[in-house]
């Protein structure tokens, strides 16, 4: 079954001086300060859209990860993912780079970087990012 999630923002003012507030409605977990300067300079308290595209993937990737883990018979016991997404202001998101470590009895490196390699691939973030360079790190322990 297809599910669709909402969220919305709030913008007043000009780009540079202005400001909003990001909404995560499905959810309700909150709502999130904007502003052109927590996107191109410090974040100051407030976030972006490309930490937000940050959020989705490290999640996204972690997910599709575990079950690729669990389908192959080495469930993993813990993964922390980090995504860094980088913007260039006048050019855009130019790179997602995912770091990953994994806590997965029975694994060697090699077969943990396969299946890394594997789940950013085919997360449905990267599927939707696929306009972007993604790259990864994976390690275990």
């Amino acid at each position: 079954m297809a599910t669709t999630r909402t969220a919305h923002t709030v913008w007043e003012g000009n780009l540079l001086e202005g400001g909003g507030t990001v909404s995560l409605d499905s959810s309700g977990a909150g709502e999130y300060a904007v502003s052109w300067p927590s996107r191109a300079e410090e974040p100051d308290g407030r976030t972006s859209p490309e930490e937000l595209i940050a959020a989705a993937h490290s999640s996204c990737f972690s997910m599709a990860l575990s079950n690729g883990l669990s389908k192959a018979g080495t469930p993993p016991t813990r993964l922390t993912t980090r995504a860094e997404v980088t913007f260039q202001p006048g050019t855009g998101i130019t790179g997602v780079h995912l770091t990953v470590s994994g806590e997965v009895p029975g694994m060697d490196e090699e077969a943990f970087t396969a299946a890394a390699e594997d789940a950013k691939v085919n997360c449905p973030v990267s599927q939707a990012l696929t306009g972007t360079t993604i790259t990864l790190t994976a390690s275990l322990g």
